[in-house]
């Protein structure tokens, strides 16, 4: 019994010591630096600065999230009547001379704002970039996780056949993972442009010239979109070989028995192949989820956060922040929020995909 425990000690210190490199390297990494940004946060430290970083409590959290409104009522007349403009809505009083002359609003922005009757409402932010980052980088994740895990799916039930050089079609439908994301960037900038773009040359050609040509990226309507199917495209790669990998689990004995009882293709898909890649498809959809609130490369290479802020993630808030306007400790304040949300955001998936496969 002591020589089993002596060898059961020898080989969990083994097993310590084969992990330890992997191990050190996450600590390094990944969980010093979320540390580190957890310290700053809480100070006003400037990347290059000579002088000596103050704690300043939550002051860099006040200022990321806090958000107010107020409402403005329409300017009048010395008989009471209502201010109109030429084109005959109401006046308001200009919302920067408001915001001045009160300290309650002397750090907030306005977000948004909408007019109903002769009144208007004004949503208001200390830093509301960073709450049209976090819409958009909303947007990006809601748009591109059905969208690239759909491509996959159907990437990886086209290649998964038996048929001659179906291997080279795989490797042309993953060549995009490989291939460095500030390439492929440069490449579908080129492929947007408005003038010079193959996309608008093709669709100039399939319309008559009906249909374009289409500014992708220098239209907010647009940028966030045309984001989307290249970040589709280029990370459906390795989507595609985790679906390719589950359906080859599935035991092909199903499918002849289906085929026996009359099923047909969509038929065997609903009742066989999903079900069969349900533990994929959660692995598939949280990863992906994951990964697409991160988009930074794609928005710094093609759009630099614009037009009028349309494309700006958060990702690329922190990194403005933090680097290019050198406020480190702030960028470290927006990083450490986001990393929360992306963890409630996961936690909940998870919670619902469990309880799904509970029924």
């Amino acid at each position: 019994m002591t020589t089993y425990r002596q060898a059961r000690r020898r080989e969990r210190r083994f097993g310590y010591l084969l992990s330890f490199p992997a191990l050190l390297g996450l600590f390094m990494f990944l969980v010093l630096p979320f540390l580190m940004a957890v310290v700053l946060s809480f100070s006003d430290q400037r990347l290059l600065s000579p002088n000596q970083a103050e704690w300043v409590g939550l002051r860099n959290y006040d200022r990321l999230l806090s958000v107010s409104w107020l409402v403005q009522e329409a300017e009048r007349s010395e008989l009471g009547e209502v201010v109109r403009t030429a084109e005959g809505e109401p006046e308001f009083p200009a919302l920067r001379t408001l915001l001045r002359g009160d300290p309650a609003y002397r750090e907030y922005r306005e977000f948004t704002s909408w007019q109903w009757g002769e009144k208007r409402y004004v949503l208001l932010a200390k830093d509301p970039r960073f709450i049209q980052s976090f819409l958009n980088t909303l947007l990006f994740v809601m748009l591109v996780v059905p969208l690239q895990c759909g491509l996959a799916l159907g990437l990886a039930l086209l290649i998964n056949r038996q048929l001659r050089g179906i291997s080279v079609f795989r490797a042309i439908f993953f060549s995009p993972v490989v291939t460095s994301i500030v390439v492929v960037s440069i490449v579908w900038t080129f492929l947007y442009h408005r003038d010079v773009g193959v996309l608008n040359h093709y669709l100039q050609a399939l319309t008559f010239g009906l249909v374009g040509p289409i500014d992708w990226l220098g239209d907010p309507d647009w940028a966030m979109p045309s984001i989307v199917i290249m970040s589709a495209w280029q990370a459906c790669g390795v989507q595609m070989l985790i679906f390719l990998a589950g359906l080859q689990g599935i035991s092909q004995d199903l499918y002849e028995a289906a085929e026996l009882d009359g099923a047909g293709r969509w038929s065997q898909f609903w009742n066989i192949t999903l079900p069969g890649l349900r533990n994929t498809l959660v692995f598939v959809i949280l990863s992906t989820t994951v990964q697409a609130f991160g988009l930074f490369t794609q928005v710094d290479v093609m759009t630099g956060g614009g037009p009028q802020g349309s494309t700006s993630t958060v990702m690329f808030h922190a990194v403005a922040k933090g680097f290019r306007e050198q406020d480190i400790a702030y960028g470290s304040a927006v990083s450490v929020v986001f990393f929360l949300v992306i963890l409630l955001i996961a936690l909940l998936q998870k919670k619902f995909f469990d309880a799904r496969e509970a029924k």
